[in-house]
This record gives structure tokens, sequence and C-alpha cells, in this order.
């Protein structure tokens, strides 16, 4: 979710999503909720962080979920204490959605990278 949401509200950034223990596939949970915001995820790839572009990242986001991430040179961590929704219902995938949506959100902001619309009316995303 969070990389699909960095394309989706990013300006000329690149961002890569990984995992420790990548799942066979997207959970259909995840899928279904990020529909509802008008992005398709249905048929993204799930990676380890041994199938990431290697080097080149300014930053790294862990997302919590007690994961061990891997060491980048030159990269600054960012940790964002986020609840793990898989083996949940739709309402709690909803719920973490949302909260990546908005740490996305922020961080790009942060960053100046933000893609704004015309009619961005600078109200969060909430």
């Amino acid at each position: 979710m969070a990389e699909a949401f960095c394309h989706a509200l990013g300006r000329d950034v690149e961002c890569e999503s990984a995992g420790s223990r990548p799942a066979e596939a997207v959970a259909p949970n995840a899928a279904a909720v990020m529909k509802e915001v008008g992005i398709d995820v249905s048929k993204a790839r799930t990676k380890g962080f041994r199938d990431v572009t290697a080097g080149g990242f300014d930053y790294m986001v862990a997302m919590g979920c007690s994961v061990t991430c891997p060491f980048l040179p030159g990269t600054k961590e960012i940790r964002w204490e986020i609840p793990d929704p898989y083996g949940k219902g739709v309402a709690e995938y909803r719920r973490v959605r949302d909260i990546i949506r908005t740490h996305v959100h922020d961080l790009l902001d942060s960053l100046d990278v933000l893609a704004r619309q015309p009619n961005d009316n600078h109200q969060p995303l909430a």
C-alpha cells in the first residue's frame, strides 16, 4: 500500500516496497481497500528485501510490525509503527490504509515531492 501511495501521490520520486517475509501475492483485502480509493494493486508483485533495487536510496521507511530491516548505507531510516492488518478483516485494512496514506502524504510533503493537483485545497488526506 505504501509503494502504491508513493507512486500516486509523489512527483519525481522513485519508491519500492519489500518485506522480510513477502506473501505469495497481494492480500485480497489490501487490493479491495486500495481499489476503494482508486488505486489498483491487484497485479502488484510482492517482493523481498533482495528483490528491490540495490543502493541509491535516500530513505528507508520501516513500517513496524517487529520486522528487522536491512542496513542500507547512506540512507536515512524512518520508522513508522503501523500495525500489520494481515489476517484481519477489511475494516482493519481500511484503518491501516488510511494510516499509511497519511504517513506517505506527510513524508512526500516534507520532502517537497508531493504532487499538487490544480484544484488541491491542501486538506489532509484522512
